[in-house]
C-alpha cells in the first residue's frame, strides 16, 4: 500500500515507515542507556553504603533507572523535535520527521504530549501497538500523535539508489 499522506514528503508503504521509526528508535535508545547508566551508577551503585542497603533497595534503583530514562527521553525527543530539525538523531538518519498534519512545524507543547508516553516503556509500547493496529486520521501516527495532532514523514530516500541526475541542457 504506497499512499501519500499530507503535502510533504515522498509516497510511503506504511510497513517500511514503521520499520523505518523502529530503526530510529533503537538508534536513538543506544546514547540513553549509556548516559542512564552512568547517572545511576553516579547516584546509587558506585556509592558504598548502596551495598548495606542493595538487599532491599536493589529492586528500587531499577524503578530510579526507568524513570531517570523516561524523563531524560521525554525532554530530549520534545525539545529536540520542537527545533529547526524536527526529528531526534534516529529520526534524522532514518529520513524522518515531526509534522503537524497540516504539514506545518510541530510547536514545544505538541512535542511534549506526543512523548509523553516516553516516560515508562510500557506506555510506549501499548502507544506504538494501539497506532499500528488502529486506524486513525494518519496510519503514520502513534496513538499519542493522534492525542497531540502530529505526524512523523519521511522526508528523504533512506535506503534506496540516489536520484538520477538532471538531464543534460540542449545543445545551443
Amino acid at each position: 500500500m504506497s499512499t501519500q499522506y499530507g503535502s510533504t514528503g515522498p509516497q510511503v508503504d506504511i510497513g517500511s515507515h514503521w520499520l523505518l521509526r523502529i530503526v530510529a528508535a533503537i538508534i536513538d535508545s543506544i546514547p540513553w542507556v549509556i548516559v542512564v547508566y552512568i547517572i545511576t551508577w553516579a547516584l546509587f551503585w558506585g556509592r558504598w553504603d548502596f551495598w548495606i542497603w542493595a538487599g532491599w533497595l536493589a529492586w528500587g534503583s531499577w524503578l530510579i533507572w526507568m524513570l531517570l530514562w523516561g524523563i531524560i527521553s521525554v525532554i530530549y525527543f520534545t525539545v529536540i523535535e520542537a527545533s529547526s530539525w524536527q526529528a531526534s538523531l534516529g529520526k534524522r538518519l532514518m529520513g524522518l520527521q515531526v509534522q503537524m498534519l497540516n504539514g506545518g512545524k510541530a510547536p514545544f507543547g505538541k512535542t511534549f504530549m506526543r512523548n509523553l508516553s516516553k516516560i515508562f516503556w510500557p506506555i510506549l509500547l501499548i502507544d506504538w501497538i494501539i497506532g499500528i493496529a488502529t486506524p486513525g486520521p494518519d496510519p503514520r501516527q502513534r496513538y499519542f500523535d493522534r492525542i497531540a495532532g502530529t505526524t512523523v514523514v519521511s522526508v528523504k530516500q533512506v535506503f534506496g539508489a540516489a536520484a538520477p541526475p538532471p538531464p543534460p541542457p540542449p545543445p545551443p
